[in-house]
């Protein structure tokens, strides 16, 4: 079964600006944030928060899923499209953000991840090797004041 090309990214930070990062297993140094494909039938809102919870065993329930109405299409690394369906080489990123108290220990999903960090967000959008989560992580600062801090 090929990967569906739309996906969403999920910013982890607390009010002061900490933000999490995960390393992906299979590759040392691919700092991210909660990433993740959209699967059949569900909204970008509902892989959010199913990919928060796997991916970090937060509980959605609580917490404040934001939507920036803000997304990235970009080419997707020759490495992962074998992932994707022959011909795909795009794939349409709808970004979101979640503010939490402080940092905590997060539960890493088994296979996807192998470390986890908080770092301030100018160093933390330094690590991620994605375009698109640089950018997001970036433009924390500046966003509307409606974001839970």
């Amino acid at each position: 079964m090929y990967k569906n090309p739309e996906s969403v990214l999920v910013v982890v930070h607390t009010p002061d600006l900490q933000v999490l990062l995960l390393e992906r297993a299979r590759h040392v140094d691919y700092w991210q944030s909660v990433t993740g494909s959209l699967e059949s039938g569900e909204s970008p809102e509902e892989t959010a928060l199913r990919e928060l919870r796997e991916e970090t065993g937060l509980s959605p329930n609580g917490l404040a899923l934001r939507a920036w109405k803000t997304c990235n299409r970009f080419e997707i690394l020759p490495l992962w499209r074998d992932r994707y369906a022959p011909g795909v080489t795009t794939n349409l990123e709808h970004v979101f953000s979640v503010c939490i108290p402080a940092p905590v220990e997060v539960a890493l999903a088994p296979g996807e991840h192998r470390a986890q960090c908080w770092l301030d967000w100018k160093a933390a959008a330094g690590r991620c090797f994605s375009w698109t989560n640089q950018d997001a992580i970036r433009m924390l600062p500046h966003l509307d004041n409606d974001i839970p801090r």
